[in-house]
């Protein structure tokens, strides 16, 4: 897997020269600041955060204003925006950065005219990496467009990953609703219940920016390229309604495990207010022979005690009879 470029690059983390054949030349802020159009499809991968890459968009880059500002603005939503024959785009990836949630999703920010394609991120996104390993094999996108459906195309797959390994936890959490009863089980599908949310957020934008770039009206856009991304558009939405399935088998599994743990609730308060109708009566007798003052029944009668003692078991007996017969038991 490709790595990203020493910190003396400063912003620059790839700059590739595409040979229209698959395969592409790495090229440093010389061989960018020297790029011809018909020297081939530039790509330039730039750092947003670095300040020699918001200087090069700003004054070198012979971007419009509102897109050079746009590929380095911190909030983005996924969209589309055509400017003249080129377009402003800005996607979302799966975070499988480690020790990240894959709901807090990538930024990617990208403008495409034709001729030259700049994508800035400030965190790493591994779809990009793919395609950066792809070119360096010899098997990468040959042009503008053909670089834009591959990836939209593994953005959406790593999100389908993603959405895959979700509803596998979903399928373990019924599973383990059904073995067993665990306050502990409430927390985990509140946790899964979120990260869809979190998911959704971005995916549903997503959905309509690619539905939105299918009919963007472009030069370099044909109709076969068109047909492309609406293949990589109709997969996005299954993840969606994938997405939208776990969350209803959550919020089913969550209402599920409540009813359970509160029949459990309810079982052990039926048994511990059997247990205390039992001895109320014989926590009353007890309590009343057990005063200090004259005048106890038995007192000086050495049977006294056996005698007490099987009232008290008649009693429970007769108590449990009761119960029975109006059906407590």
């Amino acid at each position: 897997m490709s790595q990203d470029p020493a910190p003396s690059q400063q912003g620059l983390i790839h700059a590739l020269r595409l040979d229209g054949q698959g395969a592409a030349k790495e090229l440093d802020w010389e061989g960018v600041r020297q790029w011809q159009p018909e020297a081939g499809v530039l790509w330039l991968h730039l750092d947003y955060s670095d300040a020699h890459s918001q200087q090069w968009l700003a004054e070198e880059s012979g971007l419009d204003e509102l897109v050079a500002e746009a590929l380095i603005a911190e909030d983005t939503r996924p969209r589309v925006t055509p400017i003249g024959d080129g377009l402003l785009i800005s996607l979302r990836g799966a975070n499988r950065n480690p020790g990240s949630e894959p709901e807090d999703m990538v930024a990617l920010r990208l403008w495409i005219d034709g001729q030259r394609i700049i994508t800035t991120r400030r965190r790493v996104l591994y779809s990009v990496r793919d395609l950066v390993e792809e070119l360096h094999l010899g098997k990468g996108p040959v042009d503008c467009p053909d670089f834009l459906i591959e990836l939209c195309d593994k953005l959406t797959s790593r999100v389908g990953d993603v959405v895959e390994q979700t509803e596998e936890r979903m399928a373990e959490l019924e599973e383990a609703v059904l073995d067993a009863e665990s306050y502990d089980l409430r927390s985990q599908l509140s946790a899964l219940r979120r990260q869809t949310i979190g998911l959704r957020k971005f995916l549903a934008p997503q959905r309509e920016a690619l539905l939105r770039l299918q009919l963007e009206k472009v030069s370099w856009l044909e109709e076969r390229d068109r047909a492309h991304l609406r293949e990589v558009g109709d997969h996005l939405i299954r993840n969606l309604e994938d997405l939208e399935a776990v969350r209803d088998r959550a919020v089913v599994t969550q209402e599920e495990l409540v009813n359970r743990l509160s029949d459990q609730m309810n079982k052990r308060m039926y048994v511990l207010s059997i247990i205390a109708a039992i001895f109320l009566p014989l926590g009353f007798f007890t309590g009343l022979l057990g005063i200090n003052v004259g005048g106890i029944p038995g007192a000086e009668n050495p049977h006294a005690f056996a005698l007490f003692i099987g009232i008290l078991c008649a009693i429970v007996v007769l108590q449990l009879a009761a119960f029975r017969k109006l059906k407590w038991l």
